[in-house]
């Protein structure tokens, strides 16, 4: 998999599961929903997402790379 699949893999569930425990456990949980969408839309724009580094670190290739 690459860094590109695993960051949308990675938000998409993080979204989901917040959506998930807003609806059933508190609407506080909707504060990382927000949060998400806030660094993938700054990485949008400044091109540095710091999950990228991450998955980099644990040897996942970028799809350039590939």
């Amino acid at each position: 998999m690459t860094v590109e699949k695993m960051i949308t893999a990675m938000a998409g569930s993080i979204v989901l599961g917040s959506l998930a425990l807003a609806h059933f456990v508190s609407p506080s949980w909707l504060l990382l929903t927000g949060f998400v969408g806030f660094n993938l839309l700054q990485s949008s724009f400044t091109g540095f997402c710091p999950a990228e580094k991450i998955f980099e670190k644990m040897g996942f290739k970028s799809a350039c790379a590939v």
